[in-house]
């Protein structure tokens, strides 16, 4: 399976995000994730989907998710509609958002698919536990299903690696360790089965704990034949 990587970038503006975009593009990614959470100012979105061919992901991550939006839910719907209507590919939700299953339905309605997302900033989690999760997921409409855990040590990702492995075969996932001991699941999960994984633009602008530069993963899976 080729692996597909996903660049998530965090403009504070629409020059900003532009820039990036092109960059993320002439770097080969598969996907950009554009994260709204710091942007000081109001965007022309449609600029954004015209300025790529590579599918756009909108997410707006709350501070309590490790992100910067300091909105409502309701401000944060908006944006991530807004996203919609402009014609993103993707828009991610957040998993415990108490509007999520109203959002989910409102974006099939859009034609746009939704990737619902839940994060572990602690732990990773057993696999019962993580079923339990993806079938939720599947269950509410989820195009991607999205589980993200955090590796305390190398050990820990090899469940959430196993766990990919067959979970692929239900849904289309996204599952990795976060974390300076997470980035074997982040190179080999898209190699078991995972959709796609993440990566920075470059060294200096990772966007989670433990994230990869591009470059470095290409280069990773140059090198153990991956292609």
């Amino acid at each position: 399976m080729t692996p597909r990587i996903c660049v998530s970038i965090l403009p504070r503006n629409l020059i900003e995000a532009l820039d990036l975009i092109e960059k993320a593009e002439n770097s080969k990614a598969d996907f950009i994730e554009v994260r709204f959470d710091l942007l000081k100012e109001a965007i022309n979105l449609s600029e954004l989907v015209k300025s790529t061919k590579i599918p756009l992901i909108a997410t707006n991550k709350l501070q309590s998710e490790n992100g910067f939006f300091s909105g409502s839910e309701i401000d944060r719907q908006r944006i991530l509609f807004a996203a919609a209507k402009n014609d993103f590919s993707y828009v991610d939700i957040d998993f415990m958002s108490p509007l999520r299953d109203e959002t989910v339905k409102t974006l099939k309605d859009f034609h746009v698919k939704s990737i619902v997302s839940y994060h572990n900033f602690h732990q990773v989690l057993p696999v019962s536990k993580m079923e339990k999760i993806l079938d939720e997921q599947i269950n509410i409409g989820a195009n991607i299903c999205k589980i993200i855990l955090t590796a305390n040590e190398i050990e820990d990702n090899f469940s959430v690696l196993s766990f990919v492995s067959f979970a692929s075969i239900k849904a289309k996932i996204v599952c990795f360790c976060m974390g300076k001991h997470g980035k074997i699941s982040r190179v080999l999960s898209p190699a078991l089965g995972g959709f796609f994984t993440f990566a920075s633009l470059d060294s200096g602008s990772e966007t989670a704990n433990g994230q990869m530069s591009i470059r470095e993963m290409q280069t990773v899976y140059n090198m153990l034949g991956i292609q």
